[in-house]
Order: C-alpha cells, then sequence, then structure tokens
C-alpha cells in the first residue's frame, strides 16, 4: 500500500493544493463534507466508548510500534550485563523527556494549529505552520543535542552513574541524542499530520519502521558479518538510524502536498510560532514534570548502588509502557470532550472524561495486577541477576497495583485539558513530583528507606495523582459551557 493510498483517512477533509502561488483556499469535495458532517455527528451523538476506541486506535498503534522499539533495545542491550542496563536507565528518563515533550508537548501545539487553520479554510497559514514547526524541531532538537553531549557526564553522574554504568551511559547517549533533531522532526511532522485529519500515514511509517529496526538493532550491538560490535553504542545508533529514515520519507511524502499539507520554505511569523506554543508549552511543562519525577526518583535510587539502579531501570521501564496506551485514548478523549463543550452539551462531554477514565484505569489496573503477581515474567526478559530482579520485584509488586490510578488520572486530565481547565492535569502533576520525588528523598536521605519505602512514596503519588483528577471530574466549575 502506498503512503497515498494511506492517507485516505475519513478525517481527510482537504486536497492537495495547486502548486500556483499565493495558494488558494482548499475547499473539501461533496464527498468529504459528508463524511465531515458524520464524523462531527459521531463526535456529539454516537455511543461514546466505540467513537472513542475507534479515534484512538491510529495514535495507539504508532506509539506502542514505537515502545516496541524501545523493549526490543532494552532486551538486547540486557545482555551486554549489569553496567549496561545501569547505563540505559540513567538515559532512558532523559529520552522520555525528548519524546513526550516532542509528542504529546509541543506535538499538540502544532496539531491545534494546524487543525483550526484547515478547519477555518486557511490552507496557507497550515501550510505555514508545517515549516514553523520544523523550525522549531530543528531548534529543540538541536538544545537535546548539545545539552546531553556537554551535560550528560555531570548529569548521569548525579543521577548515581559510577565506572562501568557511567561509560555504558555516555557512550548510549551520545549515540541516542545525535538523532535529537531527527526524533524532533518526525514527532512534530506526525503532529501536523494528525492535525490534518491523516492518522495513517503516521501508523504506516512507524510501523515499517520497527519492523525493520527490531530485528536489525542486534546487528549493531553484538555485530555479525560486515557489521563491528558496537556494544550499547550501537542500541543507540540502530535508535538513530530509525528515525533519521522515518523523516526522510515523511519530508518527502509531505513536500509533495499529498497529505493535505504541503511542506514548502515561508517567511518566518511570530504569530504562527505564538499559536503553536500557546498550545504547546503547558502540555510540555506537564511532561516535564512528569520526567522530572522519574529522574529524581532515578538520582534517589542511584544512592543504592548499580544493581539497584539496574532493577529499577528495567522495572521503571513498564510504567513508561502504559504512557502510550493512555496518549492514544486520551488524545481522542480531548477532541471528543472539546467538541461538545464547544456545542453547549456539557452532560455528554463530563460522560466522555467518566469514560475515558474508565477504560484507562481498566486497561492499566488489568496490567498492573498481573505484573505484581507475576513480577519475573518481565524482570527476566532482561536480566537473570538475583539482586537486580529482587530490586524490580520490591518495586513492581508495590507500585503496579497503582497502575490503575496513573490510567485514571492521564485520561482524565487530557478530559480537563479538552474542557479547557489546563491548570488542574498541572496541579495533578506538581502533586506528584512532591509526594514520588520530594517524599521519595526524604525517605530515602533522612529515614534510611530502601526500595520498598521509595517504591511506596511513588505509589502515594499515583494516589493524590488519581485523587486530583476525580475533583476534577466532579468539580461543577470545570464543566461548564464556554462564555
Amino acid at each position: 500500500m502506498s503512503l497515498e493510498e494511506a492517507a485516505a483517512s475519513p478525517l481527510d477533509l482537504i486536497e492537495a493544493a495547486p502548486e500556483a502561488a499565493p495558494p488558494a483556499p482548499r475547499v473539501a469535495p461533496a464527498a468529504a463534507r459528508s463524511r465531515a458532517d458524520e464524523i462531527l455527528a459521531a463526535l456529539l451523538s454516537a455511543p461514546i466508548l466505540p467513537t472513542l476506541l475507534k479515534l484512538a486506535l491510529p495514535t495507539v498503534t504508532v506509539l506502542v510500534a514505537q515502545t516496541a522499539v524501545n523493549i526490543a533495545e532494552a532486551y538486547y542491550v540486557g545482555f551486554l550485563g549489569t553496567d549496561a542496563l545501569a547505563g540505559a536507565a540513567l538515559v532512558f528518563p532523559v529520552f522520555m523527556l525528548m519524546t513526550m515533550m516532542s509528542n504529546g508537548g509541543f506535538g499538540s501545539g502544532v496539531a491545534s494549529s494546524v487543525a483550526r487553520a484547515v478547519g477555518a479554510g486557511r490552507s496557507g497559514d497550515a501550510d505555514a505552520a508545517l515549516f514553523h514547526a520544523m523550525v522549531l524541531a530543528v531548534i529543540l532538537g538541536g538544545m537535546f543535542t548539545l545539552g546531553a553531549t556537554v551535560g550528560g557526564p555531570v548529569l548521569y553522574r548525579a543521577l548515581g552513574g559510577r565506572d562501568g554504568a557511567l561509560n555504558a551511559a555516555l557512550a548510549y547517549s551520545n549515540y541516542l541524542f545525535a538523532a535529537a533533531i531527527p526524533v524532533w522532526i518526525v514527532n512534530l511532522q506526525q503532529a501536523a499530520l494528525r492535525g490534518s485529519g491523516n492518522v495513517r500515514v503516521p501508523a504506516l511509517v512507524t510501523l515499517v519502521g520497527a519492523i525493520v529496526t527490531i530485528p536489525a538493532s542486534p546487528l549493531l550491538i553484538f555485530g555479525l558479518g560486515p557489521f563491528p560490535r558496537l556494544g550499547i553504542s550501537g542500541a543507540g545508533l540502530a535508535f538513530g538510524l530509525y528515525y533519521s529514515a522515518a523523516m526522510l520519507v515523511l519530508l518527502r511524502y509531505m513536500a509533495t502536498g499529498r497529505s493535505g499539507l504541503t511542506l514548502r520554505i515561508v517567511s518566518l511569523r511570530w504569530t504562527l510560532f505564538a499559536d503553536i506554543l500557546n498550545v504547546g508549552v503547558p502540555t510540555a511543562v506537564n511532561a516535564t514534570l512528569t520526567n522530572l519525577a522519574v529522574i529524581l526518583v532515578t538520582a534517589a535510587v542511584g544512592l543504592f548502588g548499580t544493581k539497584a539502579l539496574a532493577g529499577y531501570g528495567i522495572s521503571s521501564r513498564l510504567d513508561y509502557i502504559m504512557i502510550p496506551l493512555l496518549f492514544g485514548i486520551s488524545t481522542a478523549t480531548l477532541t471528543m470532550v472539546g467538541v461538545n463543550i464547544g456545542a453547549g452539551q456539557i452532560a455528554r462531554a463530563r460522560k466522555i472524561g467518566w469514560t475515558s477514565g474508565l477504560v484507562g484505569l481498566t486497561i492499566t489496573g488489568t496490567i498492573g495486577l498481573l505484573v505484581a503477581m507475576f513480577p519475573t515474567v518481565w524482570l527476566h526478559l532482561f536480566s537473570k541477576d538475583a539482586e537486580v530482579v529482587h530490586e524490580g520485584m520490591t518495586y513492581l509488586r508495590i507500585v503496579a497495583p497503582a497502575y490503575g490510578a496513573l490510567g485514571f488520572g492521564f485520561a482524565v486530565s487530557f478530559a480537563a485539558q479538552g474542557a479547557g481547565r489546563a491548570m488542574w492535569p498541572l496541579a495533578a502533576a506538581f502533586a506528584r513530583i512532591l509526594i514520588a520525588a520530594g517524599g521519595g528523598w526524604l525517605a530515602v536521605a533522612s529515614f534510611g528507606a530502601g526500595m520498598a519505602g521509595l517504591a511506596a512514596m511513588v505509589t502515594a503519588s499515583l494516589a493524590a495523582y488519581a485523587v486530583i483528577c476525580t475533583i476534577v471530574m466532579l468539580s461543577p466549575a470545570v464543566w461548564r459551557a464556554e462564555r
């Protein structure tokens, strides 16, 4: 199937612009307008759960494929020993910070800007927003590359990296963040495509990339035939090649204009940057707080030694796997809630929020309970070291049962954003970091708590997160019509 065929999403309302300059507003054909009316009717009146799941599926597919690459990479690194696992654990929260900021943070700003321009028939502004997003991707990606290169040694040492673990972290980080610009470009391109209604092409490109990368990665890590053995550096290089290839494919595709957007060089305008950043910055702050909590907890675990750091790294990686499942559901929730709030259907909007929260709770809660009962099924994928596995089991048996609270809170926070109440998710994120990181450090440094005490504070932070989000669902101040 070609990219053009894959682009035939039900939400694709805009035809490719003619090559004449300046570009004229694109007019959706009658069939497309009819499909748009059907979609709007579904958002406003169709059964909530099936509509929610249908909207979420393409985004979940993209993120699950990316997560599969992460899991496979960690699996391969596990064969390199405890130092390599600990090194990867030091780098992973920083990489996830970049991924969440580009996908869910600034990516939300890009998708919002493009969607509003398309909806208003301003095809020129939609194309311009895409180019501005690429400029932001180069700037922000370059900042991550520079920051990891210059500040990596200080950061990873501060997080507890020593000797072999620190050397592994630096080798992995240098190759991984060398591809930061392609990562940002790909993620913001995908966000722009989602904003224009094209959700199939990002899924197709990501799936093909994952299918190629998962078997190719061990060739660079362990070496085979003409491929040299690069160790943990090979894991970082494989990931960089994956994103670089995806970037080139998407750039070529979007330059043709067949996606509904046309990537072309335009004069830079501060108003378009502001339009993206007004939505992107608050969401990126939320993502930063979430990852900062993990980074600070990682630093606390570093006080226990390399074995504990490796055990925590492979167990907390499972925490992150919840995010792709939740992000797909939550972005669909934001759209559905926003449309219904705009239409004055407050009761339905709140019902969507409750439904989404319960879906998130059910999915992540089920996974969490299974992991708590059988933690070695996950841990033995990465290490057979008895001490490493023991530390990981301690963490998972305490934290995994609280995954349901994470799932509920995450989905509801997006419902609040759809209702135009962005400060509530920030309050929940602040509470989470205060308890997990602040309480965790206090438990370890002042009371000598081990992994069990630290895990208990992480669990308490997830419970507080869910409580605040429950207040959001119950508050009449949140669920009211726009003025």
